[in-house]
């Protein structure tokens, strides 16, 4: 099976360059189902060794032997880019990953936010992070497994608290405020005699220069700040804390436009399967088949699904776009936009209606009805799980003189609470490396305030 498909493989690339894709080489390689679950936890095919991929991996297993979840492919974006294909795959799907992948590296190399990330992070995330879990497992062997795991703990807690407005590579914050210029005019008789004498006037600095706060202003990036600004830390801890971070940049995007991206690489499979006039009519029929169990809802024929595929629902968004607006408006929303600018701006009342949407409520008797179908509502609920990658927006609100490090959380912007017990551990591993107290002010789920410390 394996050698027919590396025949379809260029023809199925010749194929989607002819329809318009633009994208950076990939390389796709077949790999044993086991490995193809391990890439899926741990995000790629070999990265730094924490327990917590471990829990990750026993989880997901009970959900594929369970039967509730299966893997076709896993795509990593680069120059050139990688796509694994299980080897229990059909030959059928395997030509549609093929399509599905084409289309997902068009997005990637397009997209601004991916190009953005790429461009920071580097086109080469397979190699990087292999080169990372080098570093750590040396790190292991210097400090001790313990320890390393001590700062593992921290960073990948933190890993969603990331600000990629900035960017990967950023200054320190200024030590000193900025001082106003000058208000009084310079006395030109003065000027005139200095380039007489050929004399040049130094500045004036005040010795009462005053110290800017830190941070000047709420920071987000809470993996950066603890590298940065962690009174204590030995550098080999402050590294794995911005090698985690790095890794971040890279998955912000992925996160970010998960809507967008696999709905572009929908469409485009189903597409390339329709013009590609080479394949035999059984492999078609089969693979149009697998396409239809991708982008379906979640519910089966008789049944109201309560939860959203992301595949379903940007697949049926890019065909009513190219079908409304045509390709070329497509590809400028595809590079422009991610997943909150697609959803608030392109999602019309009539695509809901016809996707049958609504927010629903659950009584306890177990009687489930609908609470709304405004679309303005909608669209937001549809992106309340993006909003900061999916977590908390917490900051850090200042630096106080003993050291101690203030977070707040901005439960008015993300109107959640935050699970205090989980919190609090939280904070237990940010003090085990900042090493001064640490406070967190937030709401419980009820709303109420809450203030934690760790001393």
């Amino acid at each position: 099976m394996e050698n027919k498909l590396r025949e379809y493989i260029p023809q199925i690339e010749a194929l989607a360059r002819s329809q318009g894709l633009d994208y950076y080489p990939v390389e796709f390689e077949v790999v044993p189902p086991a490995f193809m679950l391990e890439i899926s936890i741990y995000g790629l095919p070999v990265r730094m060794p924490h327990w917590s991929f471990g829990v990750r991996y026993i989880y997901q297993l009970a959900q594929h032997r369970m039967g509730h979840s299966r893997v076709f492919e896993v795509v990593f974006p680069g120059n050139p880019g990688r796509a694994y294909l299980a080897s229990n795959n059909a030959l059928e799907e395997n030509i549609l990953v093929v399509a599905h992948v084409l289309g997902h590296a068009d997005f990637a190399k397009n997209n601004q936010l991916f190009a953005a990330a790429q461009q920071q992070v580097g086109y080469h995330i397979v190699e990087q992070a292999a080169a990372h879990a080098n570093q750590i497992t040396h790190a292991m062997e210097q400090h001790g497994m313990e320890r390393v795991e001590r700062v593992l703990d921290a960073a990948l807690a933190l890993e969603q608290h990331i600000d990629t407005h900035p960017g990967l590579h950023r200054e320190l914050y200024p030590t000193y405020l900025q001082q106003p210029e000058p208000r009084e005019q310079p006395d030109p008789f003065r000027q005139r005699f200095d380039e007489l004498t050929g004399e040049t006037p130094q500045p004036e600095f005040s010795s009462n220069r005053e110290k800017a706060p830190i941070p000047p202003e709420p920071e987000h990036d809470l993996l950066w700040f603890i590298a940065r600004y962690a009174p204590d830390m030995e550098d080999w801890e402050r590294d794995i804390f911005l090698t985690v971070r790095e890794e971040s940049f890279y998955f912000q995007p992925v996160f970010a436009c998960q809507i967008m991206n696999e709905g572009w690489a929908s469409y485009w499979h189903a597409r390339l399967l329709r013009e590609a006039e080479f394949l035999l009519s059984d492999l078609y029929v089969q693979a149009i088949k697998t396409h239809s169990d991708v982008v379906r809802p979640y519910a089966g024929e008789k049944q109201v699904a309560l939860s959203l595929n992301p595949y379903h629902l940007g697949f049926f968004m890019w065909e009513k776009i190219i079908e409304d607006q045509g390709l070329e408006a497509a590809r400028r929303i595809m590079q422009e936009d991610d997943d909150f600018g697609f959803v608030r701006n392109q999602l019309t009342e009539e695509m809901a209606h016809e996707l049958k949407l609504f927010e629903y409520k659950a009584e306890r008797n177990g009687r489930v009805s609908v609470a709304t179908r405004d679309i303005a509502r909608l669209r937001e609920l549809i992106l309340a799980p993006k909003f900061n990658f999916g977590s908390p927006r917490v900051y850090v609100d200042e630096l106080r003189p003993d050291g101690a490090l203030v977070l707040r959380q901005e439960h008015q912007t993300d109107g959640r609470g935050l699970d205090l017990q989980r919190a609090e551990k939280v904070l237990h591993y940010i003090h085990a490396l900042w090493r001064r107290p640490v406070h967190l002010y937030t709401v419980d789920r009820n709303g109420d305030p809450q203030k934690l410390r760790v001393d």
